[in-house]
């Protein structure tokens, strides 16, 4: 058994599409499936189930993925320990984000400390980031809500951040200091789509106090809210930590619910944390602390 036939194997099983997998693996089909098929014959089983170029694990290949994910997993930490102790001032750190906000300034604080280390971080929904914490693919997850921890994954809440109403200057409500959520339930919203944190949430307490909100834009770059906001096309549900003082944008509080986002810091207990990994941990939890003592 080849380590080249697990890291092809563990594209197929994840592609679950031979065209797809031989893409991503930069490999001719005809070459990736005799690799799948040589390993099968090393094992004595089929692991997959095959529908034309289609392929779906089956109670085998089910069985056997867990096993080369672990296997390969401790591969890779391995590869990064010792990385770290021959040259500990370079290097990548990995991260996955579902709130990015606060992350251009933890990342030019943490680079002030190491200015040679690269990052390479990822927009993502909660299950990919979970998803990609469980394979040991990235050092550290930055997301809203926090998820329960469990054996495999440790979660740290690091900021309670408050999510305001943002509403153009021209906006009949512009006046208005606090607002209640049923006050708004007929306006046009502007917001990231469903299954990221804060959409979910917000849709959540909206649905208690009688209503959905109406969306006329749903996207996936939170950034481009306060934009959207700003030209008059939705009002949108924006926290704390991602307010911009913009002249034409006004922002309120919400009454009557404790309207928060809770932000924590996610990674895998079984992956291998470098020196450099260890510094950024400390610099989130310092920049947060920092934040949570400015003036709301």
């Amino acid at each position: 058994m080849e380590l080249l036939q697990l890291h092809y194997f563990l594209e197929v099983a994840r592609q679950e599409h031979v065209t797809e997998a031989a893409r991503s693996l930069h490999v001719t089909q005809s070459s990736l499936s005799k690799t799948i098929q040589r390993l099968e014959e090393d094992l004595g089983a089929p692991l997959f189930d095959r529908t034309g170029r289609k392929l779906k694990l089956n109670e085998f290949g089910s069985k056997f993925l867990r096993r080369a994910e672990r296997a390969l997993f401790e591969l890779e930490q391995g590869k990064q320990e010792i990385q770290d102790l021959t040259s500990p001032e370079y290097g990548t750190l990995k991260l996955a984000v579902t709130t990015a906000s606060t992350l251009p300034n933890i990342l030019r604080e943490f680079r002030k400390k190491r200015p040679n280390i690269q990052f390479h971080v990822q927009m993502v929904s909660t299950q990919k980031m979970v998803t990609l914490l469980h394979r040991g693919e990235v050092d550290f997850g930055l997301t809203s809500p926090p998820i329960p921890e469990n054996n495999d994954l440790a979660c740290q809440t690091v900021f309670i951040d408050p999510i305001l109403l943002a509403v153009p200057r021209g906006h009949r409500l512009a006046d208005r200091s606090s607002i209640s959520l049923p006050e708004i339930r007929d306006e046009w919203f502007v917001g990231v789509k469903k299954d990221y944190g804060v959409r979910d949430f917000v849709d959540s307490l909206c649905k208690l106090a009688g209503f959905l909100p109406k969306y006329v834009y749903e996207g996936d770059e939170p950034a481009r809210l306060s934009d959207l906001v700003e030209a008059e096309i939705g009002i949108a549900f924006i926290p704390s930590t991602a307010r911009h003082s913009r002249e034409h944008i006004h922002y309120l509080q919400i009454e009557d619910h404790e309207l928060v986002r809770e932000i924590a810091l996610l990674w895998n207990k079984g992956r291998y944390i470098s020196r450099a990994a260890v510094e950024f941990r400390e610099v989130v939890l310092d920049y947060f602390a920092e934040l949570s003592t400015l003036p709301k």
